[in-house]
């Protein structure tokens, strides 16, 4: 990308969050990968830089500049690990996201400070074995019982599950009002009834912690309702294009990543007396992958810049992590192409990073869903 495009402040940043990323994260990687746990003194290190606090304001710790910012450093941190991607951008967007713009004073000035500092980082509890994200589908419930909410229920794909300090849990108040009936809660982890029941063994993105969890008679102080009773849907919703902005940033690192090895491979293995760079086929691959990634970089940068000046873009943001998502897979499979043989060993990266694109399809609303919703607003579409 043109720099020109970019202030300073964003191009320190990027800077900033790659050259951490190249030093701390892309070496021990693999080494994550077999543990399934990202290192702790590097998540550290992350909320030391500002990383996971790019969305919280000045006032509470946070390292806000707008959401150009914090896309390119998804990026950064993505091409040299998804996993971390993952666990970064969960718990910025949808982590921090909700209670900023809906918290109470009190409970921000609880949390947010060690959430913007890495102290304390977030998960988010929507989905459900049964329902996945169906909101009216969900079958965990919270009664008020005098001065406390008690919580009955289980929750599944939930990110950062294992290491998160604070959840940000969905349950039904009222039953009889259908998605009005939803409501959002502030649980600390370490609150008897919260339970990680197991961590999943996944196809891709495995150092990062994605968990199962019950909520068995969890009793959380009545002033942990997050926002109003009944405000659940709206809430979970509120934080969709941002989350989507972070995905696509995540699967734009991803093919990034897989890009600059099958570059790499095509000017150091030689075929037929010169470089297979050189030869039309792997040159026109390459020109393709190399474009497919110019165009979604624009598409989230414009959906980035629209949500920094407080516009709505739920099609700006769906489509950049629609396209972004899936032409990750592709650069990643044309990548393990051009490396032949060896791009099938895990002694070189494209087979990880096609592993690790696939998901970007599925959470943060799948492409079927973002094609939906594209398709919503073209009502609204002038001819």
């Amino acid at each position: 990308m043109n720099d020109i495009e970019l202030s300073e402040e964003q191009r320190m940043i990027r800077d900033s969050a790659r050259d951490f990323a190249r030093r701390e994260i892309a070496p021990h990687a693999r080494a994550w990968e077999k543990a399934c746990w990202i290192d702790d003194a590097v998540v550290a290190q992350m909320g030391e830089l500002g990383l996971l606090g790019m969305l919280v304001p000045e006032q509470w710790g946070g390292s806000y500049i707008d959401y150009v910012a914090y896309a390119l450093a998804v990026e950064e941190i993505s091409a040299a690990d998804a996993a971390t991607g993952t666990l970064m951008s969960v718990h910025n967007s949808v982590g921090c996201g909700p209670l900023l713009k809906y918290g109470s004073q009190a409970q921000k000035d609880a949390w947010l400070p060690a959430l913007a500092s890495g102290q304390t980082i977030a998960c988010f509890c929507l989905s459900e074995p049964q329902a996945g994200s169906e909101a009216h589908n969900l079958r965990t419930r919270a009664e008020l019982h005098g001065e406390q909410w008690v919580l009955n229920g289980a929750k599944q794909f939930v990110s950062n599950g294992r290491r998160a300090g604070l959840a940000i849990v969905f349950a039904v108040t009222d039953p009889e009002l259908g998605k009005r009936g939803l409501s959002a809660f502030l649980v600390p982890t370490a609150t008897r009834g919260f339970n990680v029941e197991r961590s999943e063994h996944k196809m891709g993105i495995r150092a990062s912690d994605t968990c199962a969890i019950s909520l068995d008679d969890c009793r959380i102080d009545a002033r942990n309702l997050l926002g109003e009773r009944g405000k659940g849907l709206s809430i979970a919703l509120s934080n969709l294009e941002g989350g989507r902005i972070g995905i696509a940033a995540q699967a734009l690192g991803i093919a990034r990543a897989a890009f600059e090895a099958a570059l790499g491979y095509s000017r150091e293995r030689s075929q037929f007396g010169k470089p297979i760079g050189e030869h039309q086929s792997i040159a026109n691959l390459l020109a393709d992958m190399h474009t497919q990634i110019s165009a979604a970089r624009l598409l989230i940068l414009h959906a980035a810049r629209l949500r920094s000046a407080g516009q709505a873009c739920l099609s700006e943001a769906s489509q950049a992590k629609l396209f972004a998502s899936e032409m990750a897979e592709r650069v990643c499979s044309k990548a393990i192409q051009i490396h032949g043989g060896y791009g099938y060993l895990e002694d070189y990266p494209v087979e990880r990073y096609y592993r690790d694109a696939r998901i970007t399809q599925i959470y943060e609303g799948s492409s079927e869903i973002q094609r939906l919703l594209i398709a919503r607003e073209l009502s609204r579409y002038s001819l």
